[in-house]
């Protein structure tokens, strides 16, 4: 591994770390309080949470988030401790993920603008995590 590769891959484990916490923290609200949630935009995020769109085929779009930034976490965390396992297969299949993952995420964004008209903090910042995953996952692949 290039050292670059080794920074890059710390910030990836840390932003989806930081994604996972999000998405739990939306899931915790929508399941076990009753308060409405806190948008630190003084937007309504509960508005935006318990709309239609926050099921994606019968998953709820935070559970969906949950999945995909544990599995990058954990796939980029097997990558530094075995790099043996990083071939360019697995390369190109986290690199496919997130991909979909930002591609998912601007649909959503753009609900949020056009649809509801309405903006939930945390689903922003999300979205600015899987931003910036998929431009280090970009930068560092060879297929680009």
């Amino acid at each position: 591994f290039r050292m670059t590769y080794i920074a890059d891959f710390v910030i990836i484990i840390f932003l989806a770390f930081a994604g996972f916490l999000i998405a739990s923290y939306i899931r915790h609200h929508k399941r076990n309080i009753k308060e409405t949630l806190i948008c630190p935009l003084k937007a309504n995020c509960d508005t935006v949470i318990h709309s239609d769109y926050s099921k994606f085929i019968g998953f709820p779009v935070e559970n969906l988030g949950m999945f995909y930034y544990g599995f990058i976490a954990f796939a980029y965390g097997l990558a530094l401790i075995f790099p043996g396992l990083y071939i360019p297969l697995v390369s190109y299949g986290l690199l496919v993920a997130t991909v979909l993952a930002f591609v998912f995420s601007i649909y959503l964004t753009l609900v949020q603008s056009f649809v509801l008209k309405n903006w939930c903090t945390w689903c922003i910042i999300s979205a600015l995590i899987c931003l910036t995953i998929f431009s280090i996952a970009v930068s560092d692949s060879t297929i680009f």
